[in-house]
């Protein structure tokens, strides 16, 4: 071999030592729960790496932090929440996790929906007050402000990567309207006066006003709380009545309440809704799209029974 080969062959070995070196490690982003941290990995692609504390199927109302996920905190480049009062447990955590980087609030954009906190719930059993409605994506719309908050907080921290975010947000979002599109058409199908149905909890609030739904539900926003014996006893009078028959389980959520609802009511449960989480990989909402969609066909195809 010549001079002038292995001369060549040690400045590509060079370059190419050089190229891997000075290659970015992908951002380390933490995600509050399962359905931010797919919006994540839809928008961010291989230039994050994204740590979601509260898992498929997992309950973020009733999450606890603990010390391996005050760990992940703290190694963070950045770290996304849904807020509106979502994760009551984020402030401990940062606190205990001595992280000192940005919190991104996903729902900044979002013009919050409020309701009226049912009494009979928990400590405040005889305060009917008015409540802010976390679940701020459960509205196709919503989702896609999640989205551009998204993009403009990795572009902010990887500047560098900021044109491929928002190539790749633009992109999520197109087909987050082409869902929407497809849900509306879909639930006009059902008279407006037949869009009634009832959840195990107040999660599904923005997906009814969204789509002309009205939404019944035994608790209210939390999931930590019990509906008074007095309130199931109303539901259950006010389903027979009305003759609703979109009655569904939550996958965060004890059916047993809504078992019980359903069988002293006449009434089948429709199936399995996804409401604060995704399910697991093998699952029917294994993504955010694929949760709206799964909803949305569980609702219609419930509410079409309902017709005959």
């Amino acid at each position: 071999m010549s001079m002038l080969a292995r001369t060549l062959i040690v400045f590509c070995a060079f370059l190419a030592l050089a190229g891997t070196a000075g290659a970015q490690a992908p951002l380390h982003v933490v995600a509050s729960f399962s359905i931010l941290g797919d919006m994540l990995k839809n928008v961010g692609g291989d230039r994050v790496r994204v740590t979601t504390l509260v898992g498929p199927d997992g309950d973020a109302h009733a999450y606890e932090p603990t010390p391996a996920t005050a760990k992940a905190v703290r190694g963070a480049d950045l770290v996304v929440v849904s807020g509106l009062g979502f994760e009551g447990w984020l402030d401990r955590l940062i606190t205990a996790s001595g992280y000192k980087g940005t919190v991104v609030v996903a729902s900044a954009a979002v013009k919050p929906r409020k309701m009226r906190e049912k009494p009979g719930h928990g400590k405040d059993a005889h305060d009917d007050h008015e409540a802010i409605d976390p679940h701020a994506w459960q509205n196709l719309a919503n989702g896609r402000l999640y989205v551009d908050t998204i993009a403009g907080a990795l572009g902010a921290v990887d500047p560098a990567g900021a044109s491929y975010y928002g190539e790749r947000a633009a992109a999520y979002a197109r087909r987050l309207a082409d869902l929407d599109t497809w849900a509306k058409a879909e639930l006009s199908a059902i008279p407006a006066g037949k869009r009634r149905m009832i959840t195990s909890h107040d999660a599904f609030g923005y997906l009814g006003d969204a789509y002309g739904i009205e939404i019944l539900s035994p608790v209210g926003i939390g999931t930590g709380s019990e509906p008074s014996a007095a309130g199931v006893k109303k539901l259950i009078k006010q389903i027979k009545a009305e003759k609703i028959a979109a009655v569904f389980v939550e996958n965060i959520s004890n059916p047993r309440m809504i078992e019980q609802i359903a069988k002293e009511s006449g009434v089948g449960v429709g199936g399995e809704l996804y409401s604060d989480a995704l399910s697991g990989a093998d699952g029917p909402a294994a993504s955010y799209i694929e949760m709206f969609k799964h909803n949305v066909s569980q609702i219609v195809a419930t509410m079409k029974q309902g017709l005959y």
